[in-house]
């Protein structure tokens, strides 16, 4: 596979279009930006040429640098021509030469692609095209001259905020604010995009060049105020990232010093984070988003995805009313079954309440949410299910209640309808235990609230046929969610890998580590909320049955704590009833519960693991890895066991099932980073202090002895899948 082209074609106008050529976005991998050097210097040596238009292909200006070339510079530190692109290409080639350039955009100029854009001496914009500086969410900086030169186009805050959130602008915008010279519709693009280089050549419209302009720029002390006022920003949202800090370092050079200066400054800073433990996670989960979609046996089939024109939900509880929101949300008819009238409008009730505070918050008009909620029908019997196609069973986690259910499904839908069932914890083969149809039979997962929330795990059996698991995976892109095929067992992927994390949290309390203290490390380390504070919002009732259930399937490694037992006991139920480990508010604050002693104690005296009676000394370093690292751990037997076709599929399914800090690359990459030696070493000596739960698994310490990274696929795996 090429890696793009660039080709030049010179007008008898005297104006050379130079258009870049990379499906699908144009992005300017090495070869590209070679290309543009290459045509550059021609068109400076042919006397013709006056002026130079750069465009793209197919409708797309360009977006951005190739990220494929990332994971290779990030391997070998090497970064081959990279670093000669901001002053060589942009500054020598393009901004200063003799003949000037305008860019025609169409569709998109991001990163690197607005970039060279901000190179060329005017910019002339199709409609509607998004324009931005997205490189921060991959954990690097504007790598081609973007700090110095959007803030002397748009001004410093506009500038910095754009960078900073990762968040492009329309063309319209980007005219008002003075980064594009004039919007044209597509057919005439390129036609203004040459008499505007001509009249630039000809001297009847300025020459501009960005990178020298000062006049949007605020004055020195109010520049630096506007940059002071956005570290501190940075220093409270993303405490734990320092690129952002250093995008604002170059950003404030080109202010004190010039725009050069500013260059030399963003491209020390550029080759120090592209190289950096954040860029290549956040790398790595981007890579691994994309990576979902192929799954060996399934994907390669060459299988089409079947029309799914209609799904039946069956359950509108909390998580039936979130599934059947997300599905209307995005245009899918849905048939939601309950059990009575009462249940069925309270069913009816959540889903009108998802969407009317979509409304409130601006993002749908009266009219669509009035038209969405058309779309639910409401049922109380199973006459209408030879209608759909799919149905997602979503009741309490009850075995014979799901399997009554599946009876009647398979009685009352057509021989093709794909038959789901959302359980979190249970055996999709005990499931289906009675229907003979268990090649239609699929575990669909929503993580909740299921219309918020983006992970979908679709659970196979042996027996479910690869047709449902393509037809699963496209309803799942459909309504906007990341699905990821895993195999079946208890907790399956996501839950299974964290069910140590509050067993953990739990032994360190009875070690006597405060829980609060607890919960403020695990934050303050990355993940949205500590154990305990998690707990109160799954609920205590939730809590207690998903973990009788993992004890009950791996009692040689499990933590059992008498802690949540107790509080549940007392009617602490967590968030639901305001008492928890914290107290709650009716706006939902939190704050700690100031009965909580009194179960700490009791639960302590009960475990009596606490070293001499005294409580154990422990770093947040120690904290943080006594509660991760075990997760590590169950991480490391889900690979072995094939449950999850690669290990970025888990990488990717902990961030955004469970929260993993996605600037620590996702469970598996982070241990890598970490090092398997350590981690082995660490759970090792655990083990033999406080018992098995911490006891490495075989997977781990193979790989530590042979010195092969967790994420390494294994050969001739016994897998699930």
């Amino acid at each position: 596979m090429g890696k793009g082209s660039v080709r030049m074609e010179i007008g008898s106008d005297g104006v050379a279009v130079i258009t870049l050529e990379n499906p699908p976005v144009n992005s300017l991998a090495f070869e590209v930006l070679f290309g543009i050097k290459e045509k550059y210097d021609e068109a400076m040596a042919r006397e013709e040429v006056k002026a130079i238009v750069v465009t793209g292909a197919r409708g797309k200006f360009s977006g951005g640098f190739d990220i494929a070339s990332f994971p290779a510079i990030q391997q070998t530190g090497e970064f081959g021509d990279l670093n000669r692109v901001s002053v060589d290409l942009m500054i020598h080639t393009i901004e200063e030469a003799k003949k000037p350039s305008v860019a025609a955009i169409e569709g998109l100029a991001l990163g690197g692609g607005l970039e060279l854009a901000m190179s060329c001496h005017a910019r002339i914009s199709a409609p509607k095209a998004q324009l931005g500086l997205p490189e921060l969410q991959l954990g690097i900086i504007p790598g081609f001259g973007g700090t110095q030169r959007l803030p002397r186009l748009v001004g410093l805050t506009k500038a910095i905020e754009m960078m900073l959130l990762s968040k492009p602008i329309p063309a319209e915008t980007g005219e008002e604010l003075g980064l594009v010279d004039a919007i044209v519709p597509p057919a005439e693009l390129l036609l203004v995009a040459r008499k505007w280089a001509l009249e630039i050549a000809e001297g009847t419209k300025p020459r501009l060049s960005s990178l020298r302009r000062t006049d949007k720029l605020e004055p020195l002390g109010e520049a630096r105020e506007i940059i002071k006022f956005a570290r501190a920003q940075v220093k409270r949202t993303a405490p734990n990232l320092t690129h952002p800090q250093l995008c604002l370092d170059a950003i404030e050079e080109g202010v004190v010093s010039g725009g050069y200066a500013g260059v030399i400054k963003e491209l020390e800073h550029f080759s120090t984070v592209v190289v950096s433990d954040t860029a290549k996670s956040l790398v790595n989960v981007f890579f691994a988003q994309r990576a979902t979609a192929r799954v060996p046996g399934v994907s390669d089939l060459g299988l089409k995805p079947r029309s799914i024109k209609r799904v039946a939900v069956v359950g509108g509880g909390l998580m039936g009313s979130g599934i059947a929101t997300a599905l209307i949300l995005s245009n899918i008819p849905v048939l939601l079954k309950e059990i009575n009238d009462q249940f069925l409008q309270q069913g009816l009730g959540r889903i009108r309440a998802n969407l009317q505070s979509r409304v409130k918050k601006g993002k749908m008009s009266q009219d669509k949410f009035e038209k969405t909620m058309d779309m639910v029908i409401g049922t109380l019997t199973y006459k209408d299910f030879k209608t759909v196609d799919m149905v997602i069973e979503a009741v309490i986690e009850n075995v014979e209640l799901k399997q009554n259910i599946f009876l009647e499904l398979e009685k009352n839908c057509n021989p093709n309808c794909v038959l789901a069932t959302n359980t979190s914890t249970i055996d999709l083969n005990l499931v289906g235990a009675k229907i003979r149809s268990k090649d239609r039979l699929v575990g669909a997962h929503f993580f909740s609230p299921a219309h918020v929330m983006p992970l979908l795990e679709i659970v196979r059996t042996e027996n479910t046929s690869a047709q449902v698991l393509v037809d699963l995976m496209a309803v799942g892109k459909t309504i906007k969610k990341v699905p990821v095929v895993v195999g079946n067992c208890t907790g399956f992927a996501v839950n299974r890998v964290f069910f140590p994390y509050t067993m953990a949290a739990c032994l360190l309390v009875d070690l006597g580590v405060d829980i609060y203290r607890i919960d403020n490390v695990i934050k303050a380390w990355g993940m949205p909320m500590g154990p305990f504070r998690l707990t109160d919002l799954v609920g205590f009732g939730v809590g207690v049955a998903v973990g009788a259930q993992f004890v009950k399937t791996f009692p040689d490694r499990v933590y059992v704590s008498q802690l949540i037992p107790l509080m549940l006991q007392a009617k602490h139920l967590g968030e639901s009833n305001g008492k928890g480990f914290y107290e709650y508010d009716e706006k939902r604050k939190a704050r700690p519960a100031p009965d909580i002693m009194q179960f700490v104690k009791q639960s302590q005296e009960e475990a009596g693991i606490m070293p001499n009676n005294k409580p154990l000394a422990v770093s947040e370093q120690d904290i943080v890895e006594m509660i991760m690292f075990p997760v590590v751990n169950e991480a490391c037997r889900v690979l072995a066991e094939g449950v999850v076709v690669k290990a970025s599929d888990l990488d990717i399914a902990s961030v955004l099932g469970m929260g993993f800090p996605p600037y620590r690359g996702g469970i598996v990459f982070w241990a890598d980073l970490v090092g398997p030696k350590h981690i082995f070493a660490r759970l090792n000596k655990w083990a033999q202090a406080y018992g098995d739960f911490f006891k490495p698994c075989a997977f781990l310490e193979e790989r530590v002895a042979s010195g092969v990274s967790l994420s390494t696929p294994i050969k001739d795996s016994k897998s699930r899948l």
